[in-house]
């Protein structure tokens, strides 16, 4: 697990490809990397991937397709119809089948045959414009089929753990330093280093407080 307050985006994604790296040095494996869809975050992954000439596979996380979906449906169904979750079933499953284009039609054109005006059909062009441009990260169909990852349940549960059971409790007030280094010793706990760590900082603090060369005269030589 890596975690930070205060390290852009670029440089977090740097150190998940060293990790990376360090595990499957002559990437034996396939990389699968899952993402929300935020566009600054493609473009720092596929960037890193190019610069280090890595073969990576980016999927946009599911349920975050079926949230815009969800918006779709209430600009044609009622709130509480239980019809708007067979609609989204179905699109769901087309989505799953390679065929995110063709839900991003077949919704607008029932927005447009049903005449709904701007304000009415917000969902519906949110959802088929990030369809559209999410196309290239969402092919479900051949990450099923490889017995790839397509939802980051796994990825929030461990954000939860890592980051909101500790700083996100009632009445807590965080300075960036402290958050990270909080963080960071909660990230390496969680990976299992922290022994390790432990032994390297009662060394480095020996070596600051016993082993340290004493720079200029002695003070029981001074006059």
């Amino acid at each position: 697990m890596i975690a930070s307050v205060v390290e852009n985006a670029r440089d977090v994604v740097a150190r998940v490809f060293d990790e990376a790296q360090r595990r499957d040095t002559e990437q034996r494996r396939q990389w699968v990397v899952l993402v929300d869809g935020l566009n600054h975050q493609l473009d720092c992954i596929e960037a890193e991937a190019r610069e280090r000439e890595l073969d990576v596979v980016v999927l946009v996380d599911f349920i975050h397709v079926l949230e815009y979906l969800w918006k779709a449906a209430w600009c044609f169904f009622e709130e509480g119809d239980p019809q708007a979750e067979q609609w989204v079933h179905g699109h769901a499953f087309t989505i799953l089948q390679g065929r995110s284009s063709d839900v991003a039609g077949a919704i607008r054109r029932k927005a447009t045959c049903l005449g709904l005006d701007t304000d009415n059909r917000k969902g519906v062009d949110k959802c088929a414009a990030y369809l559209i441009n999410k196309r290239p990260y969402l092919d479900y169909a051949n990450a099923l089929e490889r017995g790839w990852p397509i939802a980051t349940g796994v990825i929030e549960g461990a954000c939860r753990h890592l980051i909101m059971d500790r700083m996100a409790l009632t009445g807590a007030r965080w300075g960036l330093e402290r958050a990270e280094a909080v963080l960071e010793l909660r990230a390496l706990r969680s990976n299992g280093d922290f022994d390790e760590y432990w032994r390297f900082h009662l060394r480095r603090e020996h070596e600051r407080v016993h082993a340290a060369r004493y720079e200029g005269p002695h003070p029981s030589c001074a006059s």
